[in-house]
């Protein structure tokens, strides 16, 4: 591999949008539980442990949907955006 090239990462809108959701409803499972969800979803987007999210509303299945590089990829540039 030619280490002169920077991978570039795209994410479609509608991908973006789903990836809103999932997280958003992920989220609100996670604090209805009465879990820190920043921690917990912090910690699962380290590991890629399923365990540090709840089974409440299907949010376990829900978050696994996601993948972690487009996810973090997304978190940045929202973070960045505002």
């Amino acid at each position: 591999m030619d280490s002169e090239f920077t991978r570039k990462f795209k994410v479609p809108q509608e991908r973006s949008i789903e990836m809103k959701a999932i997280l958003t409803s992920v989220y609100d499972s996670l604090q209805e539980k009465g879990y820190n969800p920043i921690n917990q979803i912090v910690g699962y987007i380290l590991s890629e442990d399923p365990t540090y999210i709840t089974n409440h509303k299907n949010a376990r299945t829900l978050i696994r949907k996601l993948d972690r590089d487009e996810l973090l990829q997304e978190l940045v540039r929202e973070y960045l955006d505002n």
